[in-house]
């Protein structure tokens, strides 16, 4: 693609503040130009946000009713699976399939998912009002 023909179309679900590179053709060969996206992107993208939008709040509701410790509200609001944290704590799977029942009382563990998820152990603990939505 020519660096003039790259896509500008934008959409609602960047709400005009996220641009992306992509390459294109130039005078010097590839060249990093900035695009809005094209609309078989926006299209994927407001798919992808709103099944993520779905587990977080299906995920917010689990731990509100006490079925889940809160570890599972942040996974999905981190957009992290099982597999993905295990990787960044360290912690087997199982661990992990058991600290989403009940969070544990060690203070270790808990620092470890809160590093990982980008959070305090305060929030780890916790959940807010209502789910943050992205």
């Amino acid at each position: 693609m020519k660096k003039d023909d790259v896509p500008q179309d934008g959409g609602a679900v960047y709400e005009g503040t996220l641009r992306r590179v992509t390459y294109a053709v130039g005078e010097d060969g590839y060249e990093p130009v900035k695009s809005i996206g094209w609309e078989a992107e926006i299209a994927a993208t407001e798919v992808s946000r709103e099944f993520d939008n779905e587990r977080i709040t299906e995920a917010w509701e689990a731990a509100r009713s006490g079925a889940t410790s809160p570890l599972p509200y942040h996974m999905a609001v981190a957009r992290m699976d099982d597999p993905l944290l295990s990787v960044e704590t360290g912690f087997w799977r199982l661990r992990i399939r058991w600290d989403k029942k009940a969070l544990p009382n060690d203070s270790s563990r808990l620092r470890r998912y809160s590093d990982a998820l980008g959070i305090s152990v305060e929030a780890l603990m916790s959940l807010p009002d209502a789910p943050e939505l992205l």
